[in-house]
């Protein structure tokens, strides 16, 4: 029974001074915000207001270049 205190302390130990797992769980925090803000500035289905400025600029481009053809 000691011996499993002992390895679960020292386990216990190691993962409070570990870094890497730290710094990877920021990374999954960034992406999440990341995920977030596209997702509210183009919307679900391109519905959002930059989205709408996209289609709307690229129906404006190729209305432009069909008459010029």
């Amino acid at each position: 029974m000691l011996k499993c205190y002992i390895r679960a302390t020292e386990a216990l130990k190691r993962l409070r001074t570990d870094q890497d797992g730290v710094v990877s769980f920021e990374y999954i925090i960034v992406a999440a915000c990341i995920i977030g803000a596209v997702s509210a500035a183009f919307g679900t289905g391109a519905t959002g207001a930059i989205g709408t400025a996209l289609s709307g600029g690229i129906t404006a481009i190729t209305t432009k270049f069909t008459a010029a053809v």
